[in-house]
């Protein structure tokens, strides 16, 4: 059965890099958020995509372990076990098989070399093992009902229903062949890796080449294969995406198209006021016509410090953020909210300040008519 967790509550802090992967975190620190703005901001959301397939890949291999560490132990008859001890010792010590996080962005040193019993595994099983899903009885019986199209998805994010941090791809009820390993390793190579692939991600040279022959000339398609290019991958988008990812979510709760919009609106209603305050002051109209200015300059000065701050403090103090264009989350995170909170009044106070003294400046200086 899939593991669920809840994010766990942290001390004031902003999540980790790790933590948003993981699904540990609220809106609008999210995975979906960070997805969302990997793909409308950054325009890189082929390397978070390439992170997420070699996960689920390495959730595969797990769940594919876990069938036959069963299938040893319930229904492979005696004697095919007495001729692979070494491959049910290695079944024995590999662990939990359910996280669904990659081998070598795990913090703890059990689940890394639970991994690496994973991939030794793998690797002596597709040199000849006699041991697979297909040797037991049980997997013999569905082994025709896997195909490669009907592998598990990877785990899903964008849906908001799901709870944080549950794992909605796990293939639970369902046989996972090891051809369906080799098909998933073989799919990351021809999507990310092959020069010209259809969303190729950009490596050094020597990790492609290593993955390359790996995979079409040595036959592998353990999780080792492509640990080198998820660590890369993970620190990139650590170190280039997720600073501008915390800004854009902590400092801010519109999108640049939004951000955009206001600034138009504002410039629009800015010289709009002007024109009409310098009109009412030469034709010498009284203060009490004058007042009509507050609407434009409000309009204006709010817009301009909404683009400017990156926030709507309005909708910042109503508990809401922008994911995509007109269209709102719940601010979720604790302490994310909490920041918000401070700095959408701060920006509130600004705002009023400069619209204040503008409408007071334009409505109690003489009028001179020409």
């Amino acid at each position: 059965m899939a593991r669920q967790q809840s994010p766990e509550p942290r001390p004031n802090r902003l999540p980790s890099f790790i933590e948003v992967l993981d699904r540990k975190t609220k809106p609008p620190v999210d995975l979906f958020s960070f997805y969302i703005y990997m793909r409308d901001q950054q325009r890189s959301v082929d390397y978070l995509d390439f992170w997420l397939d070699v996960s689920q890949h390495t959730h595969l291999c797990r769940h594919f372990v876990s069938e036959l560490r069963r299938s040893i132990l319930v229904e492979t008859p005696e004697l095919e076990k007495t001729a692979s001890k070494r491959s049910s010792y290695i079944l024995d010590h590999l662990g939990d098989n359910n996280d669904p996080s990659g081998p070598s962005t795990d913090p703890h040193t059990k689940e890394k070399i639970t991994d690496q019993n994973l991939s030794a595994f793998l690797r002596q099983d597709n040199n000849g093992s006699t041991h697979s899903p297909h040797s037991s009885l049980g997997s013999r019986r569905s082994a025709s009902a896997i195909r490669y199209g009907e592998r598990p998805p990877r785990p899903s994010f964008i849906s908001r229903n799901s709870p944080s941090g549950s794992d909605s791809s796990s293939p639970a009820g369902r046989v996972v062949a090891r051809a369906d390993i080799r098909a998933s390793a073989e799919k990351i190579l021809y999507t990310y890796i092959l020069p010209g692939a259809e969303r190729e991600v950009t490596l050094p040279h020597g990790i492609l080449q290593d993955i390359t022959v790996a995979i079409e000339e040595e036959g592998r398609d353990d999780p080792e294969v492509f640990d080198m290019a998820k660590d890369y991958t993970f620190q990139a988008m650590e170190r280039d995406a997720f600073p501008g990812f915390l800004r854009a979510k902590v400092f801010g709760n519109i999108v640049p198209p939004s951000r955009f919009l206001r600034l138009v609106l504002g410039l629009i209603a800015f010289f709009a006021g002007m024109w009409a305050a310098f009109v009412l002051i030469f034709l010498d109209k009284r203060k009490r016509t004058r007042c009509w200015l507050i609407l434009p300059f409000t309009i204006a000065v709010y817009s301009l410090a909404s683009h400017q701050y990156h926030m709507d403090p309005l909708l910042a103090l109503a508990g809401l953020s922008e994911y995509t264009f007109c269209n709102f989350s719940r601010i979720e995170e604790p302490y994310v909210r909490k920041m918000m909170m401070r700095r959408a009044s701060m920006v509130l106070f600004i705002t009023v300040s400069i619209g204040v003294a503008l409408i007071c400046l334009f409505i109690f200086v003489p009028g001179h008519r020409l």
